[in-house]
């Protein structure tokens, strides 16, 4: 892997919106392996505050993160945005 790859990988992973599906469609890398990169990459205590940073995010994961926000719009509330009443 060439340090660009490397350097995007490490930017991705550090965003709160980038889900890790979003890094494996875009460069082929599960979640193991950015967790994986992260901790070669990182201090110790950098990897450490990131996982607790990624572990409380359910944006990280495309379908906690869908679900969530499905929880949240109240059905009557999508319908009056898309102006479908």
């Amino acid at each position: 892997m060439n340090d660009q790859i490397k350097d995007a990988v490490l930017r991705m992973a550090w965003e709160d919106r980038t889900t890790f599906e979003e890094i494996e469609k875009r460069f082929g890398l599960n979640e193991a392996a950015v967790i994986r990169i992260m901790r070669q990459s990182l201090k110790p205590s950098g990897f450490r505050m990131w996982r607790r940073r990624v572990s409380g995010r359910i944006t990280k994961h495309r379908k906690t993160f869908e679900a969530r926000r499905a929880e949240l719009k109240p059905s009557a509330w999508r319908d009056e945005v898309s102006g479908s009443e």
